[in-house]
């Protein structure tokens, strides 16, 4: 029986994605076109995932209307969504796209402030349907009210159950995180400079931080470095994967379709190599793409055969 895969999204958001061409701070603009997406990190792996044909149960904090029309952009892609309802309005998000420059401007609302009870019980809720060997990938940011140590302690927790714990977040919540040694995290070259407390300005910096963290326990890292490709380090050594060069529509979601691609390959059993090319195909298909949905499965497949790697 193959593994079960749960995201877990604390602060979901409806993305609004318009494109405006020379978009100008401090004058009139005009969109040229807009586009509704659920969005938050974890559901933007769940919809990746359901591109590359893995079903996942997506865990949210829900609140109010907005929380609703989450609730309904998944159901419309067939995605099961274990949520808990609050009373405070889910965020919309802005995400503003310049075809001129290539620029994306993003505006992100806080959200509203989540209960103690309300992360209680969907962690609960989970945890009930948790088999020994299921994925649980912890993703984005935490919403108010919550502790900076909610992710260090749901990774011990789903752990305990037998569950594989991905983690991809930042600042505090991910610094602490990372102590309970996941056995998956996603930083950029800038987060993991936050998580080691100091500046990581070369490849080798990074590499030797990286390594730390897996004779610590971590048994799978993938460091992102935007238009300079990925490092993948894990007991199979350590590979630095070049950036395709393909056309830049969108830059939101990149890093979340690598992690679905490396839980997607995961839960595949597909080798290890296999997994990088797929997850470097899915972070280039993911820029190619309109606002914050899925890239398609197709385009993936093919761009992985284009993936260069190698050994350092």
């Amino acid at each position: 029986m193959s593994a079960l895969i749960f995201t877990v999204t604390l602060n979901p958001a409806i993305d609004k994605t318009v494109v405006i061409p020379d978009f100008s701070v401090g004058s009139l603009n005009r969109i040229q076109s807009i586009r509704i997406d659920a969005g938050g990190k974890g559901f933007n792996v769940s919809k990746c995932l359901k591109k590359l044909g893995v079903n996942s149960t997506a865990g949210a904090i829900l609140g109010g209307a907005t929380g609703e029309h989450l609730l309904a952009l998944m159901a419309q892609m067939g995605i099961d969504t274990l949520s808990v309802t609050i009373s405070e309005q889910s965020r919309t998000n802005l995400k503003i796209i310049d075809p001129s420059s290539g620029v994306t401007t993003e505006i992100n609302e806080p959200g509203p402030e989540v209960p103690y009870s309300a992360l209680e019980e969907l962690k609960n809720r989970i945890a009930a349907k948790i088999s020994s060997g299921d994925i649980v990938i912890l993703s984005g940011s935490l919403p108010k009210g919550a502790n900076a140590s909610l992710y260090y302690k749901w990774t011990k927790f789903f752990q305990s159950l037998g569950a594989i714990v991905f983690l991809d977040s930042d600042g505090e919540a991910m610094r602490l995180g990372v102590e309970a040694r996941p056995n998956f995290i996603k930083p950029n070259d800038a987060e993991l400079s936050r998580i080691v407390g100091q500046d990581l300005s070369t490849l080798r910096a990074l590499i030797e931080a990286g390594r730390e963290l897996l004779e610590k326990g971590i048994e799978e890292i993938v460091i992102s470095l935007g238009a300079a490709g990925a490092i993948f380090m894990s007991a199979s050594g350590v590979f630095k994967a070049d950036a395709l060069n393909v056309p830049v529509l969108n830059t939101v979601g990149a890093g979340d379709a690598m992690v679905a691609a490396m839980a997607y390959g995961l839960e595949k059993k597909l080798p290890w190599e296999t997994r990088m090319r797929l997850a470097m195909a899915m972070g280039a298909a993911s820029v190619m793409t309109d606002g914050t949905q899925a890239p398609d499965s197709d385009l993936v497949w093919k761009l992985a055969e284009q993936v260069e790697i190698q050994k350092v």
